[in-house]
């Protein structure tokens, strides 16, 4: 049975059961999903300061992941739509690692040319910078943000489905679009809510990033043992543990 890694690099439990719902139902029995949440940071990331947090928190979620198990994952999906820590993550891992925001990206660019929904203003350029460095910048026609955050959306499922569904319409006919991804781990389940009121594909992140995990990884990993190539200083345990000692250092 394949393993897989959720980090959510937020501290906020219910997303993290959220998402661990969602990635299991999507990715099927044959899958055994494992949700690692942050041991510090924000209980919501919606701006950068609270993004570069979330990537250091990343990090430590899946090394305090490899020490706390005997069989490491076969593959590790960041949750949250804006992949904080995925460039460091990768370069870390033996096993492929992706994001719910580079996994939409490749599922919907099947379709063609795509918009972004998601909530929280400040995301716009964050994602947008997100896009260019995965390559993705010819493909995503542009980004609409509601002005509720995914956490205040969550909170109310009922008014997030109809302010959800119309910027999905708005999406569609203002960029002439041919997929539109719903992004963010607290809108999970939500693309499949408003699918009927939209004309063209809604694409669930979170159901993006289940999906990538069920196939093979187009990016292969970097290296064959988990390790970082710095030696740390006053960080946790698990990361100094896996980060090498000063006299293995190579500059």
């Amino acid at each position: 049975m394949r393993q897989l890694l959720v980090i959510n690099p937020n501290t906020s439990t219910s997303v993290s059961a959220l998402l661990h719902t969602h990635v299991q139902q999507a990715a099927g029995l044959h899958v055994a999903v494992r949700t690692a949440t942050a041991r510090f940071g924000s209980p919501y990331i919606a701006d950068e300061a609270s993004y570069a947090v979330a990537a250091h928190a990343a990090l430590d979620a899946w090394a305090h992941a490899l020490a706390s198990e005997l069989r490491p994952p076969d593959a590790v999906l960041i949750g949250c739509f804006g992949d904080p820590g995925l460039m460091a993550l990768r370069e870390s891992s033996p096993v492929p690692v992706t994001g719910l925001a580079e996994a939409a990206f490749i599922e919907a660019a099947r379709h063609g040319r795509y918009a972004i929904v998601t909530g929280g203003a400040r995301w716009g350029p964050m994602l947008q910078r997100l896009a260019q460095a995965l390559g993705q910048a010819q493909q995503l026609a542009g980004i609409h943000t509601v002005a509720p955050t995914g956490a205040e959306l969550a909170v109310n499922p009922v008014a997030a489905r109809a302010l959800l569904a119309q910027a999905c319409r708005d999406a569609s006919r203002q960029l002439g679009v041919e997929a539109v991804i719903l992004g963010g781990a607290g809108l999970a389940g939500m693309a499949a809510l408003v699918q009927a009121e939209v004309p063209i594909p809604v694409i669930d992140s979170v159901v993006a990033g289940a999906h990538w995990a069920l196939r093979s990884a187009p990016i292969p990993p970097l290296r064959e043992v988990p390790g970082f190539d710095v030696a740390w200083k006053n960080l946790s345990a698990e990361m100094t543990t896996l980060g090498v000692t000063p006299d293995h250092r190579s500059g």
